[in-house]
C-alpha cells in the first residue's frame, strides 16, 4: 500500500529538474549514471539526479568560459532585475521549496520556511548592490597622471555548496557572482542536490542567459572540481563546508593563484557572564545551539558559564531540550528533525559517549532511539571534562556540553584555544564588559545577548582555519571584482 507521504514526497519533487544544467540546457550525465536522494527521516528516495564525471565538469566549465565576455559586458540594472525577479518568485514558491528541503534533509517544515526567506534576501539585497558597484579617480602626487580605477568581475567561478543550507548557501554565493557580472558552476552537495536544481530552474526562469549558471551534480567531486582548479580557466572558488577540504582546495588553487573564499568549519564559544540575564541566555542557547538540529557551522559547540549561575542554566536549558519533539520535520508538531546520514548521527554518538566516558553527565539525551531515520535527541552535558573529544571537534548536532567558568580571563583564553575563530556568543547586561570580551575573542563574529548571527545584511566569515573571505554584507560582492588601474597622463600645461 503506498503511503500518502510517499506521494506528497514524488509530488513535491516532481516539478525540479533532475539533470545538469550546462550552457543553459538540462541534460544526463554521459554514460547516463544517476544517484540516489534520500530522506533522512524515512530513507525513502526521493528521486534519481544525474551523476556527472569529469567529461560533464569539463563541458560545463567550457560553457562558463564561453558566457564570460557577454556576461560581464550587461548592464548592472540588467543583473539586478534578474536578481528581484528570481527572489519574488523564490518567496512566491516559500512553501513548496520548504517542503523540498524538509525532504531531503531533514529540517523542520517552519525552519525549512525560515531558510527559504533567508536565502531570498541574498538575492534581493545583491539585486541592490548589482548597481552599486564603482570604482575611483584621482591624480598622482606629483600631479602628472590620472588615476582611474575600475572593477571588473573576476571571470567564471568555482562553487561548492554544503548540505546543511542548500538553498542559502546557494543564494549566498550565486547571486552576488550574478551581480559582479560573473559566470559559475556550481556543484551542490550530493546530500540535497534537489534545492540547488529548483533554485537553477527559477535563476533560468528569470531571466539568466545561458551559460552564465551551471550546475552539476556529482559523486566524484574529487576528479571534477579537481578539473575545474587545475584547468586555468576558473578564476575563482567560493567553498563553504569543512575545514579539511578547504585545505586541500586552496592547495589547488594555489597551483593557478586562484581567488578563494573558504568559509569552513567552527568551535563557537557560548560564554554566559555571571551578570546575564539567564532567561536571554537560554533563549540564545537554544538558537545557537538548535538551529538546523545542531549542523551549522555557527552552532554553539562549547557553553562557558559562570560557575554563580552554572546550575540554574543547566537546568533551564535541559527543560527546554527535553520539551522540543524529535521526528520527522514534515510533521508540524516537530521541533528536531533528522541529522543528515548514518555517519553524521554515528560522528555524534560517539562524541557524546566519549564525553560520558570521562566523566561527564547527559542531563537530558545521550542515547541512540530506535526505529527508522538518523535522528538524535537533544542532549545536555554537564561535569564535561576539559579532555573531552567533543571541546575540540565541531560536533554537528544537537549537542550542548556546559563547563563552569570563574575568572573572564580565563574563559578567554579557553574560548580562543582552538583552530577554529568562525563565531562566538556573548552574554552580559554590562556593556563595557560586552565590548572588551567582544574584542578579545579571535572569531570574525560575535552574538552579544544573541543566539543568531546570521544575515544578509551582514558580513559572514571567520578567522584562522574557519576560513578566508567574506560573504554578504557590503563587502560580499568584492570577493567577485578585480581592481583594474588605468594611469592616464594629464596634458602638459595644465
Amino acid at each position: 500500500m503506498t503511503s500518502l507521504s510517499s506521494i506528497t514526497s514524488r509530488s513535491a519533487v516532481a516539478p525540479i529538474p533532475t539533470g545538469l544544467l550546462i550552457g543553459g540546457q538540462w541534460r544526463g550525465a554521459i554514460g547516463g549514471k544517476v544517484f540516489d536522494v534520500e530522506n533522512p527521516a524515512t530513507g525513502e528516495v526521493l528521486a534519481a539526479v544525474a551523476d556527472a564525471g569529469p567529461s560533464d565538469g569539463d563541458d560545463a566549465l567550457a560553457a562558463a568560459v564561453d558566457a564570460r565576455a557577454s556576461w560581464a559586458a550587461t548592464a548592472p540594472r540588467y543583473r539586478s532585475e534578474i536578481l528581484r525577479r528570481a527572489y519574488d518568485l523564490v518567496m512566491a514558491r516559500q512553501d513548496w521549496l520548504a517542503e523540498v528541503m524538509t525532504l531531503e534533509m531533514g529540517k523542520p517544515l517552519a525552519e525549512a520556511k525560515g531558510e527559504v526567506a533567508y536565502a531570498a534576501e541574498f538575492l534581493r539585497w545583491f539585486s541592490e548592490e548589482a548597481v552599486r558597484v564603482c570604482g575611483d579617480h584621482g591624480t598622482t602626487g606629483d600631479g602628472a597622471n590620472r588615476i582611474i580605477v575600475a572593477r571588473e568581475p573576476v571571470g567564471p567561478c568555482v562553487l561548492i555548496t554544503p548540505w546543511n543550507f542548500p538553498l542559502a548557501m546557494g543564494t549566498r554565493k550565486i547571486a552576488p557572482a550574478v551581480a559582479a557580472g560573473c559566470t559559475m558552476v556550481l556543484k551542490p552537495a550530493p546530500q540535497t542536490p534537489l534545492s540547488s536544481l529548483a533554485l537553477a530552474a527559477i535563476l533560468q526562469e528569470s531571466g539568466l542567459p545561458a551559460g552564465v549558471l551551471n550546475v552539476v551534480n556529482t559523486t566524484d567531486a574529487a576528479t571534477v572540481v579537481h578539473r575545474w582548479m587545475s584547468s586555468g580557466k576558473a578564476r575563482k572558488v567560493s567553498f563553504t563546508g569543512s575545514t579539511g577540504v578547504g585545505k586541500l582546495l586552496l592547495r589547488q588553487a594555489a597551483e593557478t593563484v586562484m581567488r578563494s573564499s573558504m568559509e569552513l568549519g567552527g568551535n563557537a564559544p557560548f560564554i554566559v557572564c555571571a551578570d546575564a540575564d539567564i532567561d536571554a541566555a537560554v533563549d540564545g542557547a537554544m538558537a545557537a545551539k538548535m538551529r538546523n538540529m545542531g549542523e551549522a557551522c555557527t552552532a554553539a559547540n562549547r557553553m562557558y558559564v559562570h560557575r554563580d549561575i552554572a546550575a540554574t542554566f543547566a537546568e533551564r536549558l535541559a527543560s527546554r531540550m527535553a520539551a522540543l519533539k524529535v521526528g520527522n520535520g514534515l510533521d508540524d508538531e516537530t521541533d528536531v528533525g533528522p541529522l543528515i546520514d548514518a555517519a553524521g548521527r554515528a560522528k555524534v554518538h560517539r562524541l557524546v559517549d566519549d564525553a560520558l566516558q570521562r566523566g561527564a553527565t547527559a542531563l537530558t539525551g545521550g542515547q541512540l532511539p530506535e526505529g527508522p531515520g538518523y535522528f538524535y535527541p537533544p542532549t545536555v552535558l554537564v561535569d564535561v571534562s576539559v579532555d573531552s573529544e567533543l571541546m575540540t571537534t565541531e560536533v554537528f548536532g544537537p549537542v550542548a556540553p556546559i563547563i563552569p567558568f570563574d575568572d573572564e580571563d580565563d574563559v578567554i583564553d579557553c574560548a580562543n584555544d582552538t583552530d577554529w575563530g568562525l563565531v562566538g556568543y556573548l552574554f552580559t547586561q554590562d556593556v563595557d564588559r560586552a565590548f572588551d570580551l567582544s574584542e578579545r575573542l579571535e572569531v570574525g563574529m560575535v552574538g552579544v545577548n544573541t543566539g543568531l548571527v546570521s544575515n544578509p545584511a551582514a558580513p559572514f566569515g571567520g578567522v584562522k582555519q574557519s576560513g578566508l573571505g567574506r560573504e554578504g554584507g557590503r563587502v560580499g560582492i568584492d570577493e567577485f571584482l578585480e581592481y583594474k588601474y588605468l594611469a592616464v597622463p594629464r596634458r602638459k600645461g595644465r
